[in-house]
């Protein structure tokens, strides 16, 4: 097999597949080097698996909020945990292989590190690419030095939706997306669950109505929410347990006995569990990838441009978690399809929002957070268009539409609009609320197009459907 390609792709998750399917499609010989799986985090330990072990107790809960539907009492865990294990394919990635050696690709095995101009080292074999080398290696959990930790067993975002059983209890700490999400979906699931906050409320980079309201479902599903205070050690009584995440295969299983997780903090306090799932952020993967020969420091972002050329490397290109810029699969498919465009296309200065360059990134980043309320964001915050010196107006609604009343009784949701008072455009958007995550694309379109408000009032909304609080944001703001 020849080792001479004109691009390589260095991680073959979905950012890394999309950047190797472009330039394939190009017609430029393209190599995709992967040291697990070909699919990646988000086929097998994020978005897929998590997403699966969810949707069973969001379709439980709305059932019951429409009477004259029969429902039961309970989650069949067996039966979720099945479900969840089809998506990842039970952790096997042929299928992912065969589409990727379909689309014209080199599937490489083995861990790519960067071993000078345009040479990849893949475990002792170098390749070489004539025109660009393209990491996409995604992020890793970041884990705090917390005293203790390294002589205990905890669970990290992998474990948490690889589980192969419902913990009898779980500690979380961190409220972040990862946190809010497992925290729910394993006590709908029937686990024990406690979830540790640093701050005032959980979800802390998005509006603070969003948090509330999140706080709100997880105590109605028994999470029990502590806030405002911060984890200072963590012990275990289970001497055997051996330390660091549960296990790096499917459903690591933590201390697995009868032994339980402390977690003491800083006011003293001492929560415990047969589980810990430590969800305190993610970090760029560029770990042992040979980044400091090219002025980089492990650990940290590659500064990439629009079109995604790392910063003072002309061969070298890099798109998803590993830029730092947006640490969200869609975000990273996006600038992947651009840096693939620019790499076939030899595009140095492309114009703004054309295909070469990922111009979203800076202004209209979609988020979905699927919890039951969903939180489902676009653009800024009210804090972040402040900070940017915008003149802005802040609508703020609650959701009660003909829609929502009859989606579900006892609807609770909340939106916001911001708009630049100068341009007449919306530069954020923000709804929580259930089943949410299908109106923010309407927004993202908004936001992309600078549709005015003016020009947004004539885009009518489908009578009784939860759209209508495009209807209502307007009329409030005074159209």
């Amino acid at each position: 097999m020849s080792d001479d390609f004109d691009v390589i792709v260095i991680g073959g998750g979905p950012v890394g597949e999309n950047a190797a399917a472009r330039t394939a499609a190009g017609g430029l010989r393209t190599a995709l080097v992967e040291a697990e799986r070909v699919g990646g985090e988000c086929s097998y330990w994020a978005c897929m698996p998590s997403k699966a072990l969810l949707r069973p107790g969001h379709a439980l809960a709305a059932a019951r909020r429409v009477p004259g539907v029969p429902v039961g009492e309970r989650l069949d865990p067996a039966e979720v945990l099945k479900r969840r294990n089809s998506f990842t394919s039970d952790w096997d990635d042929s299928g992912q292989v065969e589409w990727a050696e379909g689309a014209g690709l080199t599937v490489v095995r083995g861990r790519g590190r960067l071993a000078g101009e345009r040479r990849v080292d893949v475990d002792g074999r170098v390749l070489t690419a004539t025109k660009a080398v393209v990491v996409c290696t995604g992020s890793v959990p970041r884990i705090p030095s917390l005293p203790g930790l390294a002589d205990v067993p905890y669970w990290t975002s992998r474990e948490a939706t690889s589980a192969q059983e419902v913990p009898r209890s779980l500690v979380v700490l961190g409220g972040g997306v990862v946190g809010v999400e497992m925290a729910q979906a394993w006590a709908r699931l029937g686990s024990d669950v406690t979830l540790v906050v640093s701050g005032e409320r959980p979800l802390p980079k998005f509006e603070a109505f969003a948090g509330e309201l999140v706080a709100d479902g997880l105590k109605e599903d028994g999470v029990r929410l502590v806030t405002g205070v911060k984890a200072v050690g963590v012990s275990t009584s289970d001497g055997s347990g051996g330390s660091g995440p549960g296990g790096s295969g499917p459903g690591g299983s933590g201390l697995g006995g009868a032994g339980e997780v402390s977690l003491t903090l800083s006011d003293d306090a001492v929560v415990t569990g047969a589980h810990l799932l430590i969800a305190t952020g993610r970090q760029p993967a560029t770990f042992d990838l040979g980044v400091e020969q090219f002025g980089f420091t492990a650990g940290e972002a590659l500064e990439v441009d629009d079109t995604g050329r790392v910063s003072g490397v002309d061969w070298l290109y890099a798109a998803g978690d590993v830029t730092g810029r947006a640490l969200l699969t869609h975000q990273g498919k996006y600038a992947a399809r651009a840096v693939g465009t620019a790499i076939v296309t030899g595009a140095t200065d492309p114009e703004p929002w054309t295909a070469p360059v990922a111009t979203a990134d800076h202004t209209a980043v979609p988020q979905v957070v699927f919890t039951d309320p969903e939180v489902a964001s676009v653009g800024w915050t009210e804090a972040q268009a402040r900070e940017a010196g915008l003149d802005i107006r802040v609508v703020d609604l609650d959701i009660a539409v003909a829609g929502s009343s009859l989606h579900a009784d006892g609807y609770r949701g909340k939106a916001r609009m911001i708009v630049d008072e100068r341009k007449r455009t919306l530069v954020g958007v923000t709804f929580a609320g259930p089943d949410v995550a299908e109106l923010i694309h309407a927004a993202t379109i908004a936001i992309v197009g600078e549709v005015t408000v003016d020009r947004l009032w004539h885009a009518v909304p489908a009578y009784p459907t939860i759209s209508e609080v495009w209807l209502r944001l307007l009329e409030a703001y005074g159209l």
